[in-house]
C-alpha cells in the first residue's frame, strides 16, 4: 500500500528492500528512510543560510553595537559580528533526524536496520534535534532545491503522527500501528494511486470535484462535493466514482439489523446524481455513471457486497480485504475496474 501511494518511492534506491520480508511496519519505515537517507546524502544534504553572533578580532557580517560597546568596556578587542553561514541544520534535516533517533529507541526495530540508520546519522552531527510533538509542519516547505526531501518528510510525518508517549517521562515509543485516520488516507491514495499505475493506458483515475445541480446557479455555502476517487474509460463513456471508507465497523446497527451507514449512502447517491446531470447537458446521450462504496473489510460477520438501481443508475457497496496475499487483494480490484469500466492492461 505504501509503495502505490507514495508513488515516489519508486525514485529512491529500494532494490534491497523489493527483496526482504517485513514483519513489522518500523522495520519497513526504517528501511526505507535508511536507503532514502543514504541516496540524499550522496546528492548533500539540503543547507540554508542560517544568522549566528560570534565575538571575533575582526569584523564580518554586521555589527552587533550594544553588545560590541560592552566589549569595549570591559576592555575585550572583540566585536559582536553577526553574519549568515550555510549550515545542514534546517528544519527538513531536524525532522530526519528526530525520527531516525525515534527508530533507534525503539525496540520494535530490528538491529541490522539500526545499524543502517546509524551509519546515516554521522553526517547529521551538526543538525538538532526536535520535540517530535512539536514540530512545526505548517512551517516545512518544498522547492526546486529541496524536493528530493518531499517523500522522506511524508515518512517521518507518518511514523512521528503514529508514536505515543512511553511510561517513562520525556521518552517516546512507536505505536504498534498508525491511527485510523491517517491509514484511512493511506487506504484512500492506496486505491486511486493503483488505477492510476495498473491502468494508465485504458482508464483515467484522479479525485474530482462534482458539481451541484442548481436550477438557478445560486451555490452560495454549498459544500464541496469532492470524490475521492474518480474512474473513467478513455472515451468517457463510463463512469465510476469511488468513495473508500476505513471503519472499524462497516456496517451500523438498527432494529437489532445491520445496515449500510445511512450518510455514506446519501453522500454517493448525491455524487452519482449530480455527476450524471452534468455530463449529460447538451449531449444526446449521457454517459454512464455508476458509485460504489469501498469499505476495508473487517473482522465482522456481516460484509456489505450488494448492488443497487438507484433512479437508472448503478450504486454498489462492497469491502475490500487487505488481509490476504497482495495478489489476492490486486484481483478484487482488477475486478472492479473490468466489472464497470474495463480490463487491466496487462492482463
Amino acid at each position: 500500500m505504501l509503495a502505490y501511494a507514495f508513488h515516489a518511492l519508486n525514485r529512491l534506491d529500494l532494490v534491497n528492500i523489493e527483496t526482504e520480508k517485513f514483519d513489522k511496519i518500523h522495520d519497513l519505515f526504517a528501511a526505507i528512510l535508511g536507503n532514502g537517507i543514504k541516496s540524499q546524502i550522496k546528492q548533500g544534504l539540503y543547507r540554508e543560510y542560517i544568522e549566528e553572533s560570534e565575538d571575533l578580532a575582526t569584523l564580518r557580517g554586521k555589527i552587533n553595537i550594544p553588545e560590541s560597546i560592552h566589549h569595549k568596556i570591559a576592555r575585550r578587542l572583540l566585536l559582536k559580528c553577526e553574519h549568515d553561514v550555510l549550515r545542514e541544520n534546517t528544519i527538513l534535516n531536524q525532522i530526519l533526524k528526530t525520527t531516525v533517533m525515534l527508530l533507534l529507541r525503539s525496540d520494535e526495530v530490528e538491529k541490522k536496520y539500526k545499524d543502517i540508520l546509524k551509519k546515516e546519522m554521522m553526517y547529521f552531527s551538526g543538525v538538532s534535534e526536535l520535540d517530535p510533538q512539536k514540530i512545526p509542519w505548517a512551517n516545512v516547505r518544498f522547492h526546486r532545491n529541496n524536493q528530493t526531501y518531499q517523500i522522506l518528510i511524508a515518512l517521518c510525518n507518518l511514523v512521528l503522527k503514529g508514536m505515543l508517549p512511553s511510561e517513562s517521562s520525556g521518552e517516546y515509543r512507536l505505536a504498534s500501528f498508525v491511527d485510523d485516520q491517517c491509514i484511512s488516507r493511506l487506504y484512500e491514495k492506496f486505491v486511486l494511486e493503483y488505477y492510476r499505475k495498473e491502468f494508465q493506458e485504458n482508464i483515467n483515475a484522479y479525485p474530482a470535484q462534482i458539481p451541484w445541480d442548481v436550477d438557478d446557479g445560486v451555490t452560495t455555502m454549498l459544500p464541496t462535493m469532492q470524490s475521492d476517487i474518480t474512474l473513467s474509460d478513455k472515451s468517457e463513456k463510463k463512469f465510476l466514482i469511488i468513495d473508500t471508507k476505513y471503519y472499524s465497523h462497516t456496517t451500523q446497527t438498527r432494529f437489532s439489523a445491520p445496515k449500510i451507514h445511512s450518510n455514506n449512502l446519501y453522500q454517493i447517491f448525491a455524487y452519482v446524481k449530480n455527476k450524471t446531470t452534468a455530463l449529460g447537458k447538451g449531449t444526446r446521450r449521457a454517459p454512464e455513471v455508476s458509485g460504489m462504496l469501498l469499505y476495508a473489510k473487517t473482522s465482522e460477520l456481516i460484509q456489505p457486497d450488494v448492488s443497487y438501481k438507484m433512479s437508472g443508475n448503478r450504486i454498489d457497496v462492497r469491502t475490500l480485504d487487505l488481509n490476504c496475499d497482495f495478489q489476492k487483494i490486486r484481483d478484487q480490484l482488477d475486478k472492479i475496474a473490468s466489472d464497470f469500466l474495463t480490463s487491466p492492461q496487462n492482463a
